[in-house]
């Protein structure tokens, strides 16, 4: 599970329904901190709650959790190449050094050379050959919740 996304989820699915922070607390009987700490993924909602916001959005608790975003901008990490790089550099800023290098390992020389360009602050060579081994599974996590956060963002 992706806390930053589910965090994302959680605010799109309150802005889409017109409700304010404060809003939304009085109509699950929480405080509005309580809310804000969920939308900057500091902490997640308990089962009750999330039984609770599930009712009110009329998704699943399995979608606040895991969210599906569609349409979807793009729906693989070789696109990325496609999202603007002002876009793109802000939704990266959400993932460290580590994640984005292990998201590059699977990824081909052009995408590797925009973000290395878009990225340039960073030293990714070096932090790719500091991971080492790494599971591709990991990798295509890594990658999935990338596109995840791109696409949520297009909503």
């Amino acid at each position: 599970m992706n806390t930053k996304l589910t965090a994302k989820y959680l605010q799109f699915l309150r802005k889409s329904h017109n409700y304010t922070q404060d809003d939304l607390a009085k109509r699950l009987d929480i405080s509005r901190q309580a809310v804000s700490k969920w939308e900057t993924g500091t902490t997640l909602p308990d089962l009750e709650v999330l039984l609770k916001i599930s009712k009110l959005y009329n998704v699943t608790i399995n979608e606040i959790l895991e969210p599906q975003t569609y349409p979807q901008k793009i729906s693989d990490f070789e696109q990325i190449p496609m999202i603007p790089g002002d876009e793109l550099e802000e939704i990266l800023e959400q993932f460290d050094t580590h994640a984005i290098a292990a998201a590059l390992m699977g990824a081909s020389p052009e995408t590797n050379l925009y973000i290395e360009k878009l990225l340039p602050d960073i030293d990714l060579k070096t932090a790719i050959q500091a991971i080492g081994q790494i599971r591709i599974e990991e990798v295509e996590e890594i990658q999935n919740q990338i596109v995840a956060m791109i696409n949520l963002q297009a909503l």
